[in-house]
């Protein structure tokens, strides 16, 4: 028997938002998960409606994100960071599960006060921090026993973008909640703190590189964690160069990998996982790590996520270097968990508390850049 939040044709599902966010990462994945179906998507812009109604030919377009709470059982919002606080608020209150996409808010006290409005409805809070199911990522959990005691965590987002595309994340004002610190931070402070756990004090530094723009677009931020740990994170857009997408120091040995997971590439492209990538869990996948087959980059299913041997990364010390193949990327099993936290009373694949962590850390490194000094981060409570 389906559940009130499962009914026979899929859990109805509202977008509110078709730009990059929408259209290349949260419309795919909905459309493809089990148990969800895209059934209206708010957009006023022609052309992306256009593309909805040719994509998606089963989802409704609608003009504004109220038409959505009487049209669906779920609302996923995908709109400019400004509005993510207000709408979560309006469809919890509506009585509606919420999926954000990240950042969840542009300070730590609304994100609390949202999840404490989620709370007190008894209702889903979650947040797409996708970035969990990199592949590197992936690898990289599997072989912290393998370093030993992690001293200094590396990770990078970096672009070369010297052109500005315009538009509020470059050059939008505070309000908008733009900039590389809370759009590419937001994934790396979220690993660091799902790897390493919270941070005592943070140093940052955040620049504006390019002409035009009021936001930063380069930024390196370190952590201390409460474990011992360090964590030294770089975001740019003005990478003439890259550096290694991870460099992981432990005690025993190291991991280091260069370039960055394929998703997003693929789902950039058309491409989305097919059925046999669903319902495998946390493990290993038959194949995984394999070679892809002939025609890897073409519109194809089977072995969603996976990197050529090409482009793994290596573990081990000076002198004794190994490839290691990478995991699956696993975008898809952000949904599944959302999927069975409403069906099935599960955790949700993101727990809100820790976006809040995540924004908290984000909002230490903006006055820390600000003052140029180091920024303690409180433990939650105190």
């Amino acid at each position: 028997m389906s559940s009130p939040l499962t009914p026979p044709s899929g859990i109805r599902v509202g977008l509110a938002g078709f730009g990059p966010a929408g259209s290349f990462f949260h419309a795919p994945l909905i459309a493809a998960t089990p148990g969800l179906r895209l059934s209206a998507v708010v957009t006023r812009d022609p052309g992306r409606a256009g593309r909805v109604r040719a994509d998606h030919p089963g989802a409704e377009v609608v003009a504004s994100a109220e038409d959505l709470w009487d049209a669906c059982d779920l609302v996923v919002i995908a709109t400019p960071n400004r509005t993510h606080v207000p709408l979560a608020a309006e469809a919890l209150k509506a009585g509606l599960p919420v999926v954000v996409d990240k950042p969840l808010a542009g300070a730590a006290d609304e994100a609390r006060d949202l999840v404490r409005l989620a709370r007190d409805r008894g209702l889903m809070l979650t947040v797409f921090q996708n970035r969990r199911w990199d592949g590197d990522f992936l690898t990289l959990r599997r072989l912290l026993p393998q370093l030993g005691e992690v001293r200094r965590f590396e990770s990078r987002f970096e672009r070369w973008r010297p052109v500005p595309k315009g538009g509020w994340r470059e050059a939008g004002g505070p309000e908008d909640v733009g900039g590389t610190l809370f759009d590419l931070g937001s994934h790396l402070v979220d690993q660091a703190l799902t790897l390493f756990g919270p941070v005592a004090h943070v140093y940052a530094e955040t620049d504006v590189r390019r002409a035009g723009i009021r936001n930063d677009d380069d930024a390196f931020v370190a952590l201390t964690h409460r474990s011992g740990t360090r964590s030294h994170l770089w975001m740019s857009a003005v990478a003439g160069q890259p550096g290694p997408r991870l460099r992981v120091l432990g005690s025993r040995a190291a991991y280091v990998k260069w370039g960055l997971d394929p998703q997003e590439e693929r789902l950039r492209a058309g491409e989305r996982p097919g059925p046999d990538d669903f319902g495998r869990g946390e493990g290993p996948r038959d194949g995984w790590g394999t070679e892809p087959r002939e025609g890897w980059g073409t519109e194809r299913h089977e072995g969603w996520g996976t990197e050529p041997p090409e482009r793994w990364g290596s573990l081990g010390v000076e002198g004794d270097v190994r490839p290691v193949p990478t995991e699956p990327g696993a975008y898809q099993r952000f949904y599944e968990g959302v999927v069975a936290c409403l069906r099935d009373g599960a955790p949700p694949p993101v727990p809100a508390e820790e976006a809040v962590a995540t924004i908290a850390v984000l909002e230490a490194a903006r006055l820390s850049a600000s003052l140029g000094q180091v920024v303690p981060v409180p433990m939650h409570g105190e």
